[in-house]
């Protein structure tokens, strides 16, 4: 009788612990790979494409990591890491929620299972994969690299494995404890904010690798390192190199951390299946009142504030779309953060520009385009109220309205804010001019390409921004329309750089005033041009954003 048959409270069979349970959740992970890949050859092509990417990448990584055998301050970089990669998947369970759904333990509540045999189930099947594989590698490799003598090689045997199940063991136990949190709204906004993560950790990133780098290298982390040596699972990886150095007490010690970890993590993740398979979720029934409450209250706050008319309502529609709807709330909370994050980082880095403030613009003017395609399906409702030319320019205009609420006061603080940080006071009015010539023709080109190259935005996965089939329709929408909104800058462009090579720059200021109004000539233009073509590819535009 397996565990899917047997009733509910009765004793476990030998698929209900023990080793029975370990091949029973290994080959139930492997059948829902080998079906998940049988759907499409898309899929299967897609999924054999990453796993060689993925395996290129990680068989240089552990060649890399061998070939820095004997080099300096070796063992500072295989132990920073380690760590690295122990953030890396205690954040991931958040970021990544339905990754792995075969490993959701909500599914398994109804089963007759013992928490201590799940847990091994668990933990062995969630060996099974790339993300392991690729974690194993760099694992051997960082062991490998500090490596010396028989001792060195003995302990490196053992804390290679040790730190894949250090690694492994953290993001389940994370993922279990906040199992109701990632199945929750509020835990797919916080799926699909993790590009927001990611882009700010590649510029923290690559600002501290520039410090590093004036610094003097890696001995400027020394400190670092050395208390980094003792966390697991780095503990693991500094085990080795105290083993190596002959400092057999302190490796010992080391690597009695990371088991202590492990048991820890394990006892930790044991009790939160308990306590996710035995406790009622009433987490979300008490608020929903009073909240839906304040939501009705701001509305209407909200709305006695924007014009009335059709313009009122859309741009309500559209505001809430941005407070609301997970995809477009990441979208504009990524666009926020970096178009500040890389004027400000580069001029902390003394690389910087004013000219980088223009970035800002950018950024949120790419949040014009595409603009029906976030309303996916229900995009039928607003096609209704469509019957014009002049109902179409009206509907895209108070959706450019809504988006200079945020964009015009947005750019004018970052470049202020570049200007404080660089000094750059006497161009603050050129760029400023600049940013908001840009802004306009982002305006223009995204009403343009909303019309004419529209396309879904599923809402099933936090990265799939495309449905299949319109990656093609999203690049020259995108990037076809950036190009333009550039052309349409080229005569500000060209006063700027007339102002600067006849010496005239006591004139730059009227850059701002030009701007500005330039700006907003090449919108209205824009959306004028683009008001015929929605009213009149209504149905098309009703059938792509209804792909997905």
């Amino acid at each position: 009788m397996s565990v899917l048959d047997a009733p509910v409270g009765a004793a476990p069979g030998p698929a209900g612990s023990g080793e029975g349970l370990v091949g029973v959740f290994v080959r139930l992970k492997l059948t829902l790979l080998r079906n998940g890949l049988r759907q499409s050859a898309g899929r299967r092509a897609a999924y054999i494409t990453s796993v060689v990417f993925t395996l290129l990448i990680a068989a240089g990584q552990l060649l890399g990591l061998i070939a820095l055998r004997g080099h300096a301050h070796t063992d500072s970089l295989v132990v920073l890491l380690a760590g690295v990669l122990a953030v890396g998947w205690a954040v991931m369970p958040l970021f990544f929620p339905s990754g792995d759904e075969t490993l959701d333990p909500s599914r398994l509540v109804m089963l007759p299972l013992r928490p201590r045999p799940l847990v091994a189930a668990l933990l062995t099947a969630s060996l099974v994969g790339i993300g392991p594989l690729f974690t194993f590698c760099l694992a051997a490799g960082s062991a490998f690299a500090v490596a010396h003598g028989a001792a060195g090689a003995a302990f490196a045997v053992v804390a290679a494995p040790l730190m894949l199940l250090l690694c492994v063991a953290l993001a389940r136990a994370v993922a279990t404890a906040n199992t109701r949190l990632l199945t929750s709204r509020k835990g797919r906004d916080l799926a699909v904010l993790s590009g927001l993560v990611i882009a700010v950790g590649f510029q923290v990133v690559n600002f501290g690798a520039q410090r590093i780098g004036q610094a003097g290298g890696l001995a400027a982390l020394d400190p670092v390192v050395d208390v980094v040596r003792w966390l697991p699972p780095a503990s693991a990886v500094g085990a080795v190199d105290s083993a190596s150095r002959g400092s057999y007490g302190q490796a010992f010690a080391q690597l009695l951390l990371s088991v202590a970890a492990l048991f820890a993590l394990l006892w930790l993740w044991q009790r939160s299946l308990v306590k996710l398979m035995t406790a009622p979720d009433g987490s979300t029934l008490a608020a929903a009142g009073p909240a839906r409450e304040k939501a009705g209250k701001g509305g209407s706050r909200l709305s006695a504030l924007l014009p009335q008319g059709r313009t009122g309502p859309v741009m309500e529609r559209s505001l809430r779309y941005i407070a609301r709807d997970p995809k477009t709330k990441a979208a504009w909370v990524t666009a926020l953060a970096i178009g500040l994050i890389v004027p400000v980082l580069n001029a902390l880095q003394g690389t910087g520009s004013m000219y980088f403030a223009c970035f800002a613009a950018w950024m949120l003017g790419i949040q014009m385009y595409n603009q029906f395609g976030q309303d996916t399906s229900a995009f039928w409702m607003v096609a209704l109220t469509i019957s014009s030319t002049r109902d179409a320019y009206l509907e895209l205009r108070a959706r450019a309205l809504a988006l200079l609420l945020i964009t015009l006061p947005y750019t004018i603080v970052v470049t202020v804010v570049t200007a404080a940080v660089l000094g750059g006071w006497d161009d603050l009015a050129e760029v400023m001019g600049l940013s908001f010539a840009l802004l306009g023709g982002m305006l223009a080109t995204g009403a343009v390409a909303s019309a004419n190259f529209p396309y879904s935005i599923p809402q099933d996965g936090a990265f799939k921004n495309v449905a299949p089939g319109q990656a093609g329709l999203a690049w020259i929408s995108i990037f076809g329309g950036m190009v333009s909104a550039g052309l349409l800058c080229a005569p500000v462009i060209a006063v700027t750089i007339w102002l600067h090579v006849a010496d005239l720059e006591q004139w730059l200021w009227l850059l701002l005033p030009v701007g500005g109004v330039y700006g907003a000539l090449i919108s209205w233009v824009g959306l004028r041009f683009a008001a015929p073509r929605t009213a009149n590819r209504l149905p098309e535009i009703l059938a792509a954003v209804s792909k997905g």
